[in-house]
């Protein structure tokens, strides 16, 4: 046997079981040939290796990216019908493919469980190889301790049990697994980078587990508040809601909360004038019969029995009165309007849907267009703008229209825009939309004795809110911390042995004693020559070289 194949044989037997990684057989060529039984072997071991669980995590990953482009009905469906609406080409085509429902889609799904086996089937085996590790012991010294990557030697005159004993009490203290077998000593140290790869792998399934649990027990809904106004937490008082398949409206947890004051702060002067600096709610909430008050802020959610309450947007609501020609008020309250822009210029409708009667005393339904703005800074570009999002100068502009909203048809509407379809404006003596501007206070009446409606000097806020009851959330996040810990364990701790071998030595080795350091790594670091010579050295301070030695040295120099 060649010394080539010596050194191989003594490097595998010294590194065998240094890793739990599935061992690769390369010595066959194609695929099984063991029929049904043994394509199914070879189906598994592939689904179990690392190489198929990355290449089902990048699949995963990028499965995700149409989830976030593309609108998805579980989260906006009146976004995915405008979608469909505006492309009425691919609209089909994604239809088909499930696009619309990235992580409910048959494909996506598909993915999910494949890597939750895959992780599973590397898991357990290795999980039990790793077990039996822990309860072995280090490997005996190989033969030849100088064919491995770290080696050192030298001769001393103290005893082979003495060395050996103090390398042992020596190894154990810098917390290596140690133990003598025949003349030397065997340690090994690193097994928290197993520990690590372990962790990441299962707290990755412990990440499926809680995505799927999110999916499949959450609920979530949107309500918009105005200042004074409340909510209470059952499913007709959302303005929209959606859940998981598995979430029942029973479990809808109990409560309720007002929205007492909503506050926001603004920048008022230099480059960053009309920035948002603070955004409050000042909400009572009551659960179980408790009443508390408590603040929601940006990023900073209310958490009522399970659930969270986070805070999104906020606009303002004009205070307005609509009296009829006959001076009776048919309508009085604040009207959310919606921003659209960074300086809340907002827009909306007014309607009046039941009270009025035109001058003959027939029902008839008032819609106003509205729009508004904080901080009136004059007319450009066709329309008012505002110029700071506080309110500094407010201002609306309004005008009317007459005859029927089309809300009694049972067809979901916008709140926000007006159907013309059925209505006909009120116009001006030149016969052109009857329009007007007002201030806080001032009033505009209709033409030919319709009525008026006064913008009134109150102006409220309100707020909007997500109301989410996610069960996954807290394991979802245990899980990420854990698999950050347990790769950074699997990166950066070197899993190492080291063997130390005393023998008695003979006249032809100059000295009594002759002692030899080695050691092995999973993979080649500078770090292992380095805490071999450390050793080396304290085990040096115990046992020094013999001076015979030194002396034998100096002759071969020279």
């Amino acid at each position: 046997m060649s010394d080539t194949d010596t050194t191989e044989r003594d490097l595998a037997e010294a590194g065998e079981q240094l890793s739990t990684a599935p061992r690769e057989d390369l010595t066959t060529g194609g695929g099984p040939t063991l029929g049904v039984i043994g394509w199914v072997r070879w189906f598994w071991r592939q689904l179990t290796s690392m190489r198929v669980a990355l290449i089902l995590l990048f699949l995963l990953s990028l499965g995700a990216i149409p989830g976030s482009l593309i609108p998805q009905n579980s989260v906006d469906d009146l976004k995915v019908r405008t979608f469909k609406e505006q492309h009425e080409v691919l609209a089909p085509i994604y239809d088909r493919l499930q696009l619309f429902d990235v992580y409910s889609s048959v494909w996506f799904s598909a993915i999910y469980i494949l890597l939750f086996v895959s992780l599973i089937g590397c898991i357990v085996p290795r999980s039990w190889q790793f077990t039996g590790q822990l309860r072995g012991r280090p490997p005996a010294a190989p033969k030849r301790l100088t064919r491995l990557p770290a080696y050192t030697t030298w001769r001393t005159e103290a005893a082979p049990e003495e060395v050996r004993e103090a390398a042992l009490a020596m190894l154990k203290k810098r917390r290596f697994r140690a133990h003598a077998v025949d003349d030397a000593v065997a340690a090994e140290k690193g097994y928290l980078r197993e520990v690590g790869n372990l962790v990441f792998h299962i707290a990755l399934i412990v990440m499926l587990v809680a995505f799927a649990m999110g999916q499949l027990f959450k609920s979530e809904g949107g309500k918009l508040i105005i200042e004074g106004g409340g909510f209470a937490n059952t499913l007709t008082q959302y303005d929209d809601f959606s859940s998981g398949s598995l979430f029942s409206t029973d479990e809808l947890a109990p409560f309720s909360f007002k929205l007492n004051q909503f506050t926001g702060t603004y920048e008022t002067g230099g480059p960053q004038r009309g920035t948002p600096r603070t955004f409050e709610a000042d909400v009572t909430y009551s659960q179980g019969g408790v009443r508390k008050r408590s603040v929601i802020r940006v990023n900073e959610p209310l958490e009522i029995g399970g659930s969270k309450v986070y805070l999104i947007s906020h606009g303002y609501a004009p205070v307005v009165t609509v009296k009829d020609g006959k001076g009776a008020t048919v309508f009085r309250g604040a009207v959310p309007l919606l921003p659209i822009d960074n300086n809340i210029t907002s827009t909306g409708v007014i309607k009046v849907m039941d009270g009025y009667r035109d001058k003959s005393g027939k029902k008839v339904q008032l819609g106003f267009p509205a729009f508004f703005v904080p901080t009136y800074a004059g007319k450009g570009s066709g329309q008012m703008f505002s110029r700071f999002p506080g309110l500094v100068f407010p201002a609306l502009n309004l005008s009317a229209y007459q005859g029927d909203l089309r809300v009694d048809g049972g067809l979901p509407q916008n709140v926000y825009q007006l159907d013309t379809s059925k209505m006909k404006p009120f116009k001006d003596g030149s016969g052109q939309i009857f329009k007007r501007t007002l201030l806080p206070g001032e009033t505009m009446t209709l033409p030919q004795g319709a009525g008026s409606i006064t913008f009134e000097k109150e102006i409220k806020e309100w707020a909007s809110f997500k109301i989410a009851q996610q069960p996954g959330n807290g394991l979802a996040l245990a899980g990420a911390i854990a698999a950050i810990a347990g790769l950074a364990g699997s990166l950066f701790i070197q899993r190492r042995r080291v063997w130390v071998r005393v023998v008695r030595g003979d006249a032809s080795t100059g000295g009594p004693t002759v002692v030899e350091m080695a050691g092995l790594g999973r993979s080649e670091s500078a770090k292992l020559p380095e805490e071999l010579a450390e050793l080396a050295a304290t085990l040096h301070s115990v046992a020094p070289t013999a001076p015979e030695a030194d002396e034998a040295d100096e002759r071969a120099e020279k």
